[in-house]
């Protein structure tokens, strides 16, 4: 069974490289778009309906773009359309949480220590809260509200502060703010798909049938795309957090994610201005600096649970399974032995501060919790420990490999 492991591990890794490069097509197409909306300019000579263009040059080349506020009198035969980059994201970014955080819920999804939960608890309520994250916000939108965008937004913000708060009630640090992270990024692939790309069919069903397309669609389309514009940089900050325990494993983990999405406001509208009028306003960037240096400050609050609360805490079914497999007693000596002055709660190598991915491994609860960790970046491979740091020899590595295929034999 540790073959599947491997397999497992390689299919995880394929799946994160998907999603971030078509998260790049995404992001890119995104901030171009509201990039040319914002430097189109006016001209006489412009067609009948257009609402201003745009010259680039780029790649050897000239390009001139016109926009069209509504529609053009005629529908081209060639029409491209921009909606492949957010569902991929979207789906693969699915396809990641499912396998890291639901398959593997046990160790990155539920925190028993907030919390007791079974695994198809945690998973009801992980799939539950982005579906109903998307129809409260769309209801919002299609209120009285959307009207008012000011408003929306600070409602929207108020929706995130909560949601970052009960995140972090039920699941682990790594998993609130990556589910914060995927509860954002849904409202904007919803935007995309039952609304943006609706919308848009409309008027082309109206050009093709030789009708004046209604200008409120496009209205509607533009509102979403303006929230998505705002919402991108926080949801890039929030996947990338689980990397980063100052970002998620802090006492202040919850607040740190709400304030990001402060500094995504701050430094899209620098941008947003900036291709509109040809100059930011400069107070943007101070305002982020601020903030980030709150962020910080905030990471310096108090840590998870001590040595002593994690060796009173009775361990959980899959971490006995990996306790009583056999050879799990020189497992233990070996890792503790040799990785537990970086991976401890309060590191002894010289220089570091937190452990190392927020992942330590000092009691038994820690190592059988990481044991698949431990044999995929000690075991199968020589990953850990860093070889300007400390030398496993192979028999070490075998005692941890030969410990992890008598766990997991069927």
């Amino acid at each position: 069974m540790y073959e599947l492991s491997v397999a497992w591990d390689w299919l995880g890794f394929g799946v994160r490289w998907l999603h971030v490069v078509t998260a790049m097509a995404w992001i890119g197409a995104s901030f171009y778009f509201i990039a040319l909306d914002l430097m189109l300019r006016p001209a006489p000579d412009l067609p009948k309906g257009a609402y201003g263009e745009e010259w680039e040059v780029h790649g050897g080349g000239f390009y001139h773009t016109v926009k069209y506020l509504v529609a053009p009198d005629r529908l081209p035969e060639h029409l491209t359309w921009h909606k492949w980059q957010s569902y991929s994201t979207w789906l693969s970014g699915a396809a990641l949480l499912m396998i890291v955080y639901w398959v593997g819920g046990e160790l990155y999804l539920l925190d028993p220590g907030k919390v007791e939960l079974a695994l198809w608890q945690g998973v009801l309520i992980s799939a539950g809260s982005l579906t109903i994250g998307w129809i409260a916000y769309d209801q919002l939108c299609k209120s009285r509200l959307g009207e008012n965008p000011t408003a929306l937004m600070l409602i929207l913000f108020a929706i995130l502060v909560a949601m970052s708060w009960s995140y972090n009630q039920i699941f682990t640090g790594r998993a609130a703010l990556l589910h914060l992270g995927a509860f954002t990024a849904s409202i904007m692939t919803g935007n995309v798909f039952f609304q943006i790309m609706p919308n848009q069919r409309i008027v082309v069903a109206d050009l093709k049938a030789g009708r004046v397309p209604d200008a409120k669609y496009g209205k509607i389309a533009k509102l979403r795309s303006t929230h998505n514009n705002y919402l991108t940089l926080p949801v890039v900050f929030l996947m990338l957090s689980n990397h980063y325990p100052l970002a998620f494993a802090t006492k202040h983990a919850w607040i740190i994610a709400c304030l990001i999405f402060l500094t995504g406001v701050t430094i899209r509208h620098y941008f947003n201005t900036m291709h509109k009028t040809g100059k930011g306003p400069l107070w943007t960037w101070g305002l982020t600096a601020l903030i980030f240096a709150l962020i910080v400050w905030l990471s310096m609050g108090q840590q998870g649970e001590t040595l002593e609360e994690a060796e009173a805490r009775p361990l959980t079914a899959s971490e006995q399974r990996f306790a009583a497999a056999p050879g799990f007693a020189e497992a233990y000596d070996t890792v503790v032995g040799s990785c537990s002055m970086c991976h401890a709660r309060e590191p002894s190598w010289e220089g570091m501060h937190w452990p190392p991915k927020g992942v330590t491994l000092e009691t038994e609860a820690d190592i059988a919790r990481h044991a698949r960790q431990i044999f995929l970046q000690a075991g199968a491979s020589h990953a850990m420990p860093p070889p300007n740091a400390f030398e496993l020899d192979p028999e070490a590595r075998q005692i941890i490999t030969a410990w992890y295929q008598g766990a997991t034999k069927p």
